[in-house]
């Protein structure tokens, strides 16, 4: 069946008249009839009633329409579908903080590669700077990273990560009302330090306290100290994000002070500007669905 004819009948309709078609598809009105008439006869049925200058659908006609329109927008599709693949990389190249590697990325990807399922990811993790020099050289095409600003570069907020005090189970601190900031000296303490301006202002609130914690473990690495948390080592501030699942589960209890509220650790999306705009903003969407997503 020609795709032409079909293509003919639905302007017709659509327009109310052959002329108009016509005029649409660049055609001669005669062009337009003949495409009608040849239909028909594939067919071997007559579509339109002609009353003098008006035309309106026989009922073999209303029956056909449906299909012939599925027919067309079936076809669109596919031709959309097939110049969005040629004009996709077959690779996306992602540089993320450590923390999004664990934390976001495993839950964010999958549901990334449903809608593009021809995609293969490059993944690298390092610090916010190395991943914003990979963006600018085209080393990475998006990065995750902690905020930035940059003239070269689309930069969006996708979430702020509250850094709270949390406890093992069983702590003095959960469910008391009147426990105050001064009270960490009183445990032990666990300390995670990655060097971030958030996490200075941590540091003077410490400076404020009277008695200072009393830090028996220091680590650069996150996972690290919510384990020594889990393994009452002690307590920590850590971002809410890395202990989701174990806060859930009733391993770890967030303990939230006046003196903290506000620090947080803010993640934003990067690409070139007016790169990968397709990816960049289907990410930012997926990434505000997350569930672990934690907005201040």
């Amino acid at each position: 069946m020609n795709i032409d004819n079909i293509e003919a009948f639905v302007y017709v309709i659509h327009y109310g008249s052959f002329n108009k078609a016509a005029e649409i598809l660049f055609l001669s009105q005669p062009s337009v009839t003949a495409r009608i008439q040849s239909l028909e006869r594939e067919l071997d049925c007559k579509l339109f009633d002609r009353l003098g200058k008006q035309i309106q659908l026989t009922e073999e006609g209303k029956r056909f329409l449906p299909y012939a329109q599925s027919i067309l927008q079936t076809l669109q599709k596919g031709k959309l579908h097939l110049h969005q693949k040629k004009a996709l990389p077959n690779e996306l190249r992602i540089g993320c903080t450590v923390s999004v590697a664990n934390y976001v990325l495993p839950q964010l990807l999958p549901a990334f590669k449903r809608s593009y399922p021809d995609i293969h990811f490059k993944l690298t993790t390092s610090t916010t700077d190395d991943i914003i020099n990979k963006v600018l050289n085209k080393d990475v095409d998006i990065g995750f990273v902690r905020h930035t600003n940059h003239p070269n570069l689309q930069s969006v907020k996708l979430f702020d990560d509250p850094i709270r005090l949390h406890v093992y189970e069983g702590h003095p601190f959960i469910g008391n009302q009147d426990v105050s900031i001064e009270q960490i000296g009183d445990y032990p303490f666990v300390f995670f330090e990655c060097g971030a301006l958030d996490w200075v202002r941590v540091h003077r609130v410490f400076e404020g306290l009277t008695k200072p914690p009393a830090i028996e473990y220091q680590s650069d690495n996150l996972e690290m100290a919510k384990k020594l948390v889990l393994q009452r080592g002690g307590i920590c501030f850590l971002p809410s994000l890395c202990a989701f699942d174990e806060v859930k589960e009733g391993r770890l209890y967030p303990i939230d002070f006046p003196e903290v509220a506000g620090i947080s650790l803010q993640t934003n999306i990067i690409a070139l500007n007016g790169e990968h705009t397709l990816f960049f903003n289907t990410l930012q969407k997926l990434a505000k669905e997350h569930p672990y997503s934690v907005e201040s």
